[in-house]
């Protein structure tokens, strides 16, 4: 295994017992350390990508450091504002990745998603109407950036079901993985604000909800899923 990758999966393991053991002073060491160390690896094994991309993969896991280090403290409703603010920006640079890749959003991925997005900002707007516009915000870049991972164009030589690739030996083919889990963990952020209640319930939500994001980060950062597909015109 690449060693900047092993070490962002140390720093993942330690932000979740962090998270669910309640010990912050962990997740103040390990968690602003995710982002860099894949950041690391973009630099170090992304020589197959264009400067362009490899730049903006970069600087869309920096946004990401800034995000997570305001959200170390995600019952903090202010920062969880700035921290989606930050992950907008790096959404919106995964999403310029993947159309320069020519991932285009197909109905299969976006009706469930549009669904999905309207059921969660009802519910904010019912229950945390203060934190509701900001996070619909964040959930349009979100589902794009989403909707474009999971075009099956990106990875075309991978098996495909119901739309969706297989992940696969090819890292491309789990580009459609790492937004579903992405969505995933997003999804339990509005969960957790709105309904979990006891300090241990919050405690292990943030713990599944570290996971699921440093599982989706961990594929979708990897710069071997965002080389360009080589067309070869028949002999």
């Amino acid at each position: 295994m690449r060693p900047y990758r092993a070490g962002f999966l140390v720093a993942a393991a330690i932000t979740v017992y962090g998270a669910v053991t309640g010990r912050e002073k962990a997740q103040w060491i390990a968690k602003p350390l995710l982002m860099p160390l894949l950041a690391a690896d973009v630099a170090t094994q992304g020589a197959e990508l264009p400067r362009t991309d490899r730049t903006v993969l970069i600087g869309s896991l920096g946004a990401a450091t800034v995000g997570d280090i305001l959200l170390i403290d995600p019952d903090d409703d202010r920062r969880l504002i700035a921290g989606a603010s930050s992950f907008a920006v790096m959404q919106a640079g995964y999403s310029a990745l993947w159309w320069r890749k020519g991932g285009r959003p197909t109905a299969g991925a976006v009706v469930p998603r549009v669904a999905a997005w309207l059921g969660a900002i009802g519910l904010l707007r019912a229950k945390a109407p203060s934190v509701a516009a900001p996070l619909a915000a964040y959930g349009v870049t979100l589902g794009a950036a989403a909707a474009l991972a999971s075009d099956p164009a990106l990875a075309p030589a991978a098996k495909n079901l119901a739309g969706v690739n297989v992940p696969g030996a090819d890292p491309r083919s789990r580009l459609g993985l790492g937004a579903l889990l992405f969505t995933v963990s997003d999804g339990l952020i509005v969960l957790r604000r709105l309904f979990a209640r006891g300090a241990g319930a919050r405690r292990v939500t943030e713990g599944v909800i570290l996971a699921t994001y440093a599982a989706a980060q961990y594929l979708l950062a990897d710069p071997k899923a965002h080389v360009r597909t080589v067309v070869t015109a028949p002999e």
